[in-house]
């Protein structure tokens, strides 16, 4: 097996356990507070990441830091993206949440102009129009008529705060790569994610029941797992070979949302879809603008 190979399936993998990850949240998003739900994936997800740590011997060398401020800003901007995450999964269907979460990337592209000051090309604008276009094509259905569906209108709000914050985490992830350890990279995003839901515990969280305690400890190693998978598939392989694998995730939403959670996807959704997976299409394949490439 080469090592794209390797690469691919270690990607399809992290795509697979992180969609089961938000399935067993969206079991836990009635009756969990998000606070709490955040706490266990983060905290739990620490048992098998300093596990990989030290089977690479990183730990705890590999957690030395030469820009701890870096580290900072990439997991409180990480964390508040996971709580809204976690928060809109109560009101939206996991394929809506899936899709709404590739707006992302886009998002990266204009942060990226004007905090890194990268070159935008024409094809990355029309891409960051064709992504909000595919937006406005999911929401409209939900936001115009005689009943505004109130529901869905917060679980888009908290969505976009989402992606918005994965955006900047994503431009700081850039810039740690190139000095920090991925491991050291994951290990205080999850420490920085427990520590914050743990400050939550006086409000309002609750005592588990068994079927619960399997749901938070399965979000945690599921997530974990998924982590060290896209960590391993990064080093076996291109970023651009593993990226179309990403829209697996999108895949595995609909089909659960279909037998779990009997969602059919509507006209709407694959308007929007078609809209947005066109955006990131152009963006991962078309754009060949070196990625450092500085505006004039």
């Amino acid at each position: 097996m080469t090592l794209d190979t390797t690469g691919i399936f270690l990607r399809i993998g992290a795509t697979f356990f992180f969609t089961l990850m938000v399935i067993l949240i969206k079991f836990l998003a009635e009756a969990v507070p998000v606070g709490q739900v955040v706490f266990f994936r983060s905290a739990v997800a620490l048992v098998p990441l300093v596990l990989f740590l030290m089977w690479t011997k990183d730990f705890p060398s590999g957690l030395r830091s030469k820009r701890p401020m870096g580290h900072v800003m990439r997991c409180l901007m990480g964390c508040a993206a996971m709580f809204a995450s976690f928060a809109s999964l109560k009101y939206l269907p996991l394929a809506h949440a899936s899709i709404l979460g590739y707006l992302a990337p886009m998002l990266a592209v204009v942060l990226a102009r004007f905090i890194l000051g990268e070159n935008v090309s024409p094809i990355r604008w029309f891409a960051v129009v064709l992504s909000f276009l595919g937006m406005l094509v999911l929401v409209l259905p939900k936001a115009t008529g005689a009943t505004v569906d109130q529901s869905y209108m917060i679980g888009l709000a908290l969505a976009l705060v989402m992606a918005v914050f994965t955006a900047g985490a994503k431009i700081q992830i850039r810039s740690l790569a190139l000095t920090e350890n991925a491991g050291a990279i994951a290990f205080y995003f999850a420490l920085t994610c427990a520590l914050a839901g743990l400050l939550t515990a006086g409000l309002g969280w609750v005592q588990p029941n068994p079927m619960q305690w399997l749901l938070l400890i399965g979000s945690g190693l599921t997530g974990g797992i998924a982590h060290i998978m896209m960590t391993l598939a990064l080093q076996k392989s291109e970023v651009s070979k593993l990226a179309p694998f990403e829209y697996l995730s999108l895949i595995f939403a609909v089909i659960a949302d279909y037998t779990l959670f009997n969602v059919v996807p509507g006209l709407a959704f694959v308007g929007a879809t078609a809209l947005i997976l066109a955006a990131m299409w152009l963006v991962t394949f078309k754009d060949q603008l070196p990625q450092g490439a500085k505006a004039s």
